[in-house]
């Protein structure tokens, strides 16, 4: 199941995509990692996905990674007694803590602690930005507002607060019982919605206890403004353009999303760009010239990995959207112009030995011929590093941790293989060789480079290289040790 491409492909199952046969077939288009969104099913409903995934890698013999995405702290206004209203530019609204049916005047807002940071001229957006109101009185449970952009309001809308830092956690109550039933269950990577500050991320780590890896979803201002902090502490990001632009002017999330993707890279973060990619493809078969563009865009960036949401969760073409994102990744990156892209993007500033070793593997690279660079990785941390250098080669991420091999899945240009635990850089270099033939990266005639770290199985000690041949009868007649 080798994948032609570098960047890898996030997939959301849903209802779309729910049993065995689909789940399958989509890992088979192009699927690297699968998506269990903790907003919508039942926890059984997802224990049942999950268990699916993991058959799938079973019978396929290779690494899926898998993304349980938290809900987050989402604000809702409440009922309406007639269930929807006609909201009209011009008049008063009032949101309040009143549990009365709503009405055209007012409606409950049940989140008491937001009516205490809302000042007047605040800005308040209702069903994903259709409805905009501004703040002319405020009180301890009431806040009234001017309708400037009207509209029909239903039953239990979203509300977003560009304004203002919400005086809210990252994680709710049910986020914290999802947190542990999903981390309890194996997930490899765990997403946190609605991150405002670093202190939200550290508070996720704590409960999380090292079960899996936690991705910081921007979706804020407060958490573009606050990003480099955001970033330090956690292990991956994902550009999460639906809430994000609804807080945001439209026009600044493209350069916002390449500033991150940028920023990512240079920290050896994987970072996702996620929403709408494909969205016309949740009813049509094709997707729109727009949306190929935006997805093309993504990987000329140089983002890790890119997300499919409804169009695989809830569309009428599931394996067709994957198969779709798949041709336009193949595509793009068969583009001479993407591989200059991404080396005008790379970072110079290194000062490790590790840096060393992996900028030294991508220019053996790029001025030979060997066809792919194999590191041995307990942690993941020198296959992130080979990856943020962009090489033109696939990069082999051998590991002896299946943990370490699924989450790596999420990583640009990686191909995860598991190994035994070594103790000689001979079988280092034998094991990477077997790897390279076993997975068509490289013939019997062929050579790679391996980086390893000696003594093995130390976390972060990455400090030797070899140009190696993959036929054995010349390593062993090469290598003494």
């Amino acid at each position: 199941m080798r994948r032609h491409r570098s960047i890898k492909i996030v997939a959301t199952l849903g209802p779309a995509s729910s049993d065995y046969e689909t789940i399958r077939k989509l890992f088979e288009a192009g699927a690297d990692v699968f998506r269990l969104n903790m907003s919508h099913g039942s926890q059984d409903q997802i224990k049942s996905r999950h268990q699916m995934i993991r058959k799938v890698e079973k019978e396929l013999q290779r690494p899926i990674a898998i993304l349980a995405d938290l809900q987050g702290p989402k604000l809702r206004v409440g009922a309406f007694q007639n269930l929807e209203e006609t909201l009209e530019i011009g008049a008063n609204f009032r949101l309040d803590l009143l549990q009365d049916l709503g009405d055209k005047d007012r409606v409950q807002f049940p989140h008491k602690e937001i009516f205490q940071v809302l000042d007047v001229g605040s800005t308040i957006l209702i069903n994903d930005g259709k409805i905009r109101l501004e703040v002319l009185r405020c009180g301890l449970d009431f806040v009234e507002c001017l309708i400037l952009v009207g509209g029909v309001i239903s039953n239990n809308k979203g509300v977003n607060l560009p304004d203002v830092v919400l005086p809210v956690k990252a994680l709710s109550e049910k986020d914290k019982n999802d947190l542990e039933f999903i981390c309890n269950l194996g997930v490899d990577w765990l997403a946190l919605s609605f991150v405002q500050r670093p202190e939200d991320v550290q508070e996720a780590r704590v409960l999380v206890k090292n079960r899996a890896a936690i991705m910081s979803k921007i979706e804020k201002p407060a958490a573009v403004e606050r990003f480099d902090s955001i970033l330090e502490v956690s292990d991956g990001i994902m550009i999460a353009r639906g809430d994000l632009g609804v807080e945001m002017p439209v026009h600044k999330i493209p350069p916002i999303q390449k500033k991150l993707i940028r920023k990512c890279r240079e920290f050896a973060k994987p970072v996702i760009v996620a929403t709408q990619m494909l969205e016309s493809m949740i009813k049509s078969p094709i997707p729109t010239r727009a949306e190929v563009s935006d997805v093309a865009t993504a990987i000329y960036e140089g983002a890790d990995a890119i997300m499919l949401s409804a169009e695989s969760a809830a569309g009428d073409f599931p394996v067709e959207s994957v198969q779709t994102m798949n041709d336009i990744a193949i595509e793009v990156e068969n583009d001479s112009n993407h591989r200059k892209i991404l080396a005008a993007q790379r970072i110079g500033n290194k000062q490790s030995v590790a840096d060393a070793i992996v900028s030294a593997a991508r220019e053996i690279a790029e001025t030979t011929s060997v066809k792919a660079i194999c590191c041995f990785s307990q942690s993941g941390t020198t296959a992130l590093l080979i990856s943020r250098e962009r090489p033109h080669v696939p990069i082999i991420a051998m590991t002896a941790l299946v943990s370490t091999a699924r989450r790596l899945c999420l990583t640009w240009g990686t191909h995860s293989v598991l190994t035994d635990e070594l103790e000689r850089f001979k079988m280092a270099v034998i094991n990477a060789s077997r790897a390279a033939i076993k997975y068509k990266f490289a013939s019997q005639k062929d050579y790679i480079v391996v980086t390893a770290g000696v003594p093995f199985n130390i976390p972060g000690s990455t400090n030797i290289l070899r140009v190696a041949p993959c036929d054995e009868r010349l390593i062993f007649s090469s290598e003494p040790n």
